[in-house]
């Protein structure tokens, strides 16, 4: 077997917001397998490779698609977006690995190449709104219980994390995000508290906003937006969402 599987977090999609490496091993791999959208943003990129791709929720298929090609003696390029590591598909490939352990496959042949998530470049067209302590919470309750997700928000709130939000909407949870701010705001935060969201990050159409707590909560955004809860200290400053680290500027 000479093959091996880079699992590569490939940003929002841009070849500018790529890594060198994640770029250089994609260039490298003999068949790119991904989620059919995430294929659909790098098909230029990479024209004259093999493409494997599925729809969503059959993450699965794709992981052991993956290491059917592996078997096959090809360089796999399982493309990601944002961090594989992130919500990505690190954990299920890893999970998979004692089926393959018959055919000679070991995490040796797995390299994980990070990439810029969905937090970290949104934080940078917002301003600064994870400049201290935070956590990410995805709202998606496909595979994780409404009730985890709301004591999760609860404990960020009295903690006092700043929250980066994933999947705060779709189709089938269009008031999800107006249910997780009431949440935020029964669990002691204030109305006031500095928020933000940007739809499209690193791509066509980026565009953010910035907003309080309670605005927020009747906001409608879509499946493509990542949205920024301050914590108690943060504020918006000339339009950018800023949680202080506790320097003293004067």
């Amino acid at each position: 077997m000479t093959g091996h599987i880079y699992i590569i977090g490939m940003g929002p999609g841009y070849r500018e917001m790529m890594t060198r490496e994640a770029y250089e091993a994609i260039k490298s791999a003999d068949v790119i397998v991904g989620y059919t959208v995430y294929i659909d943003l790098v098909k230029e990129y990479f024209f004259d490779k093999a493409f494997f791709t599925t729809p969503m929720r059959q993450e699965v298929k794709r992981c052991k698609a993956c290491f059917d090609f592996l078997k096959e003696g090809k360089n796999v390029a399982f493309i990601c977006s944002g961090d594989a590591g992130v919500y990505g598909m690190v954990a299920p490939m890893l999970e998979l690995l004692p089926e393959y352990e018959k055919d000679g496959i070991s995490s040796e042949d797995i390299t994980v190449i990070p990439g810029v998530t969905a937090a970290i470049s949104g934080a940078a067209v917002l301003g600064a709104p994870l400049n201290h302590d935070f956590c990410i919470i995805s709202l998606s309750d496909l595979l994780t219980p409404w009730e985890t997700i709301e004591k999760r928000l609860k404990a960020a709130i009295y903690g006092d994390f700043a929250i980066a939000i994933y999947n705060p909407s779709s189709k089938k949870r269009q008031d999800y995000l107006h249910r997780a701010c009431e949440i935020m705001l029964d669990a002691g935060a204030k109305k006031t508290r500095a928020c933000g969201y940007v739809e499209n990050i690193g791509r066509d159409g980026t565009k953010s906003f910035v907003c309080t707590l309670d605005e927020l909560k009747d906001i409608e955004v879509n499946m493509f937006t990542t949205v920024f809860i301050g914590n108690s200290q943060s504020e918006i400053i000339q339009g950018k969402l800023v949680t202080k680290r506790g320097y003293d500027i004067s």
